[in-house]
């Protein structure tokens, strides 16, 4: 299945991009010559790990019938010093709220999203390194 973008310069350093009909601005920070209306490109990379991901941990723990639970996830990434600045090194944490959660569960679901469905990491872990955290109630749990 062909995904489509489609962006439009606005001025400066201003672009917006339509997908699917959502439309999100970029632009760079004043300080790299730019109006500061909308988030830099190469950080929608991390973005795009949070909806992937997310997406599985959150399908994958329903079908377990894990609820009463909160979700966020951190990421910070390190990028290179020489052009093309890339990121090096990317950090994701799964921070997870609530009682009675299932440790052996989430850990599943992490695994099950990282070495096999989130198709964003299967892109990403092939330039740069991968490491993840899953944090349960303020207490990190192994992977």
């Amino acid at each position: 299945m062909a995904v489509s973008v489609k962006t439009r310069w606005l001025d400066n350093m201003g672009f917006i991009s339509e997908i699917d009909g959502h439309h999100i601005k970029l632009d760079l920070s004043r300080e790299n010559g730019g109006d500061d209306r909308g988030p830099r490109p190469k950080a929608l990379l991390l973005t795009a790990i949070h909806g992937c991901s997310g997406m599985d941990v959150v399908t994958i723990l329903k079908k377990m019938r894990v609820t009463g639970f909160s979700f966020d996830m951190e990421t910070e990434a390190e990028s290179t010093r020489e052009h093309p600045k890339a990121y090096h090194t990317i950090r994701v944490s799964y921070i997870f709220t609530g009682n009675n959660i299932p440790e052996d569960k989430v850990v599943k679901a992490v695994k099950l999203s990282v070495e096999q469905y989130c198709g964003v990491i299967a892109m990403l872990s092939k330039a740069a390194r991968m490491e993840y955290y899953i944090i349960i109630n303020d207490k990190e749990v192994t992977l």
